[in-house]
């Protein structure tokens, strides 16, 4: 008897548990697990991500908590805040996405590039894209002698 009022006195000292489920974009299922009401949303998006990694689900998404947003799945289009308590949205359902990124805004090795150089870099890609459309096409028209048009 007094074994159980031990745990039921460390159950309490925790503040209220329960399960959540937050989806991912792009992946195949939701994660689930218990959090405690008084946790912090970033916490809960570190423990989120390190989960998603650990279980070798794809996309690879990374670990920076800057990257993403957690937004209640039945809610409004708000983000939480990552100050917040989880708890305090009275929900149990959550999606975690990536941030937007803004068209102009460019990442490699640590530096933006002028806005001139982003466009002949975007059509550099579009031209090799294009080149990449045309070789598997030419692979296609070869190996079934099928014709394709371009």
């Amino acid at each position: 008897m007094l074994l159980q009022k031990s745990k039921k006195n460390n159950q309490s000292n925790k503040g209220n548990r329960f399960l959540i489920t937050i989806n991912v974009l792009g992946s195949a299922g939701p994660l689930r697990f218990v959090v405690s009401e008084d946790e912090i949303v970033a916490e809960v998006m570190d423990t989120a991500l390190k989960s998603y990694a650990r279980e070798g689900r794809l996309p690879v998404l990374g670990s920076d908590l800057n990257d993403f947003l957690l937004y209640c799945a039945n809610a409004g289009a708000d983000a939480l805040s990552p100050l917040d308590a989880i708890g305090s949205q009275g929900r149990r359902n959550f999606v975690l996405c990536r941030k937007p990124q803004s068209l102009h805004e460019t990442r490699s090795v640590g530096r933006e590039f002028p806005q001139k150089a982003g466009k002949s870099k975007r059509l550099r890609m579009i031209s090799t894209i294009r080149k990449g459309t045309a070789s598997w096409k030419k692979w296609i028209n070869r190996s079934r002698g099928l014709k394709i048009s371009h």
